[in-house]
C-alpha cells in the first residue's frame, strides 16, 4: 500500500494517541468535536475533503466500551449501538464511496468465552450487549466496504490512558489501589490477552502498509486471568496489594466471556506477531517511569 495519509478517528484515545505518534506526518487526526461518526452525511463530506489531500485509509478507534454500563443503562445501550454499529456503517459507506481502506477496531468480546483461545475463523457468539454492538459493526463493515481490515484485540493498556475511564487504564488502576492500602476483590475466572496499545498500533500500521484485508487478531502473545495480570503489575512495580479472588458474576453486572484470549495466527503468518504480554507490560512500566531499566 502506498505511503499516503491515514485518518485516525478518535485520535486522542488510548490507541489513537499511539497511532498518531507512529504515523507522524502521515496522520490526519479526527476528533470527536470535529467529526461525529453517528452523522452519516458528515462522515462522507469530511472524508471526501481529505481525499483531496492524499488520504488513502481510515482507522476507526471510536467506540463505547463500558461493558457494565452498556448492559445496565438504556441510555448507554443506545449510545453503544449508535457508535459501535451505526457509526461503523457510516464510515464503511463513506470509505467505500471515497475509495478508501477502512480499519475497524473490534474486540475479543465478540466471542462467548466457552472455548477460548480463539482463532480468526472461530464463530463469534457474544454474551453481552457490548459484544453484540461490536459484532454488528464488524458485520456491517464486511458488507458495506470490501476494502476493510478488522482488528480484534483485547484488554488494552496504553500511556494515553482510556478516556472512558478518565485517563486511566487497568495497570494504573491497580497501582493506584495499591497506594490506598485497602484489600480489594479481583476477578480470577476471566482469561484474556493483555495488549499494549503501542504494540497494537505498530501491527496495525504494518498490516496497512502490507495492504492486508479481512479479520486479524492482534494482541500481545500469551494469556492470563485478570487476577494474574494484576499480580504481574504489582510484582513488576514492586508494590503490594491484598486481593481476594472472586468470580466475575459476583462483581460485574454484565456477563463476561470466561476465556476470550486471542490466537494471532494470521498476524504471525504475516511475520508480525507481537511480544509476550509480560514483556509488553514491563516496557509500559519502564516507559511510564514506574520501574527503571534495571528491572
Amino acid at each position: 500500500m502506498s505511503k499516503g495519509k491515514i485518518a485516525v478517528v478518535g485520535a486522542r484515545g488510548q490507541l489513537g494517541s499511539d497511532l498518531m505518534k507512529l504515523l507522524a506526518e502521515r496522520a490526519m487526526p479526527l476528533y470527536h468535536e470535529d467529526f461525529e461518526v453517528c452523522h452519516t452525511r458528515q462522515a462522507s463530506l469530511v472524508l471526501q475533503g481529505l481525499v483531496k489531500h492524499g488520504l488513502i485509509a481510515v482507522i476507526n478507534c471510536a467506540a463505547r466500551h463500558d461493558v457494565d454500563a452498556i448492559e445496565r443503562d438504556s441510555a448507554e445501550t443506545k449510545k453503544a449501538f449508535e457508535v459501535n454499529a451505526i457509526g461503523a456503517k457510516n464510515l464503511a459507506i463513506a470509505c467505500r464511496d471515497c475509495g478508501l481502506k477502512l480499519v475497524r477496531i473490534s474486540t475479543d468480546y465478540v466471542f462467548s468465552g466457552e472455548k477460548g483461545p480463539y482463532r480468526e475463523s472461530d464463530r463469534p457468539a457474544p454474551v453481552n450487549i457490548y459484544g453484540v454492538t461490536k459484532l454488528a459493526g464488524e458485520q456491517i463493515v464486511q458488507l458495506a466496504c470490501e476494502n476493510h481490515l478488522i482488528i480484534r484485540t483485547s484488554h488494552l493498556f496504553g500511556i494515553a490512558g482510556c478516556r472512558a475511564k478518565s485517563g486511566g487504564n487497568f495497570v494504573e488502576t491497580i497501582i493506584r489501589l495499591s497506594e490506598r492500602g485497602k484489600p480489594i476483590d479481583m476477578v480470577a475466572d476471566l482469561t484474556t490477552s493483555p495488549t499494549y496499545t503501542k504494540d497494537l498500533a505498530g501491527a496495525i500500521v504494518s498490516l496497512l502498509d502490507q495492504d492486508e484485508r479481512g479479520i486479524y487478531h492482534v494482541a500481545n502473545s500469551g494469556a492470563c486471568t485478570i487476577y494474574e495480570f494484576a499480580e504481574a503489575i504489582l510484582r513488576l512495580s514492586h508494590l503490594e496489594l491484598e486481593m481476594r479472588q472472586v468470580k466475575s458474576e459476583e462483581r460485574d453486572f454484565a456477563r463476561k466471556p470466561l476465556n476470550s484470549a486471542l490466537l494471532c495466527t494470521k498476524l504471525e503468518d504475516a511475520g508480525l506477531g507481537l511480544r509476550a504480554w509480560p514483556e509488553a507490560l514491563a516496557a509500559y512500566l519502564k516507559e511510564t517511569g514506574r520501574i527503571d531499566g534495571g528491572h
